[in-house]
């Protein structure tokens, strides 16, 4: 038997403890190495709805589900560079690994899915979203191609706010300036006969007060953080139940090759995270500021006008052709367009 003698005896417990001490800075440099930061991009301020209250808790709920092992580093209002119309490149590229935007900002470019964006489809961000998600899964997801789409939306639906000019029948929009937001929301306000002006909405407070613009055809959503019920006096709306005059899509998507790269367990986070039932919570997010920025308006003293049944009719069957001419160019670039709006519309009233 081998003779041990105290010092020995002293010494290897010693050595013990510091061979454990050692394994766990190693177990805890390993578990620091797994974990991946993902940058994500989007054109929004901090201070917004989609930041507050979609995007962060987005990136929230993955680092939660990860152990900490998916993180995000959020750069809002164009941080990394570039302009909004180019975000979806930057995820296909790898500028940014996670970007949120309106992929329609390149006009022309996701036909197939601005067919959502044609005047009276949709009814809200939650009950339509669903079926905006299905729409792009079965017919679209080529025009996401180099990049892993997490959720696609609509918001609450767009409403006309005017600085001051009245609009109670489709007679009142002739020569009235618009912001219009997407080139099919430009052919719905033309068709309606007024005249639509493009711009960004954070431009569109100091447009609608210096007259550049009569008023501009934007979501109850964003109409709070841009105090549209301070620079206008009117706002006219579809008859409840409805569908909205317009819409614009919206979609989170992730490079391609980055979540390729992750390991099998945080793919299933990723996954978890996306699909049909995520691209419904987007959609609700986009609509829960409604009730609130109608409040604020209503107690300033402002106008609603909520077009009457006949009217209504009046403003679908003058946009009707802008359907129509979508039919044709998206047939154009090989695609069924008739299928396609049939489908889209089947889905919605599926909603």
């Amino acid at each position: 038997m081998e003779k041990i003698d105290s010092k020995t005896a002293i010494r290897r417990p010693r050595l013990a403890t510091l061979a454990a001490a050692a394994a766990l800075v190693l177990a805890a440099g390993g578990a620091q190495a797994q974990q991946v930061v993902l940058k994500v991009h989007h054109f929004l301020s901090p201070a917004s709805n989609a930041h507050q209250n979609l995007i962060t808790p987005w990136c929230e709920k993955i680092a939660k589900e990860s152990g900490d092992r998916l993180k995000c580093q959020i750069y809002p209002s164009m941080q990394l560079g570039g302009t909004p119309a180019q975000l979806f490149d930057q995820a296909r590229d790898g500028v940014a690994d996670i970007i949120w935007t309106v992929p329609t900002y390149q006009a022309g470019r996701f036909i197939k899915s601005e067919v959502f964006e044609l005047p009276f489809m949709t009814l809200g961000g939650e009950a339509s979203s669903p079926a905006l998600w299905e729409y792009i899964q079965k017919n679209a997801l080529d025009e996401f191609k180099g990049t892993k789409l997490i959720f696609a939306h609509v918001h609450d639906g767009a409403v006309i706010h005017l600085g001051s000019k009245q609009v109670k029948t489709l007679d009142d929009m002739k020569g009235l300036k618009l912001r219009a937001p997407t080139r099919i929301a430009s052919k719905m306000i033309t068709s309606l006969g007024a005249i639509p002006v493009q711009m960004p909405a954070p431009a569109v407070p100091e447009s609608i007060a210096k007259g550049v613009v009569d008023g501009a055809m934007i979501p109850w959503e964003v109409a709070t953080p841009l105090k549209l019920q301070e620079i206008t006096k009117v706002h006219v709306e579809t008859p409840a139940g409805e569908a909205k005059m317009s819409n614009t899509i919206f979609v989170m998507a992730m490079n391609q090759a980055k979540y390729d790269s992750l390991p099998a367990d945080l793919k299933k986070v990723i996954d978890a995270n996306s699909g049909l039932e995520a691209s419904r919570f987007a959609g609700k997010v986009f609509d829960m500021p409604a009730d609130g920025a109608r409040k604020i308006a209503r107690d300033r003293g402002n106008t609603f006008v909520t077009l009457s049944a006949a009217e209504y009719e009046r403003w679908v069957k003058a946009s009707a052709g802008v359907a129509e001419e979508w039919v044709k160019e998206a047939s154009a670039k090989g695609a069924n367009g008739q299928g396609l709006l049939d489908e889209a519309r089947t889905l919605l009233k599926a909603r």
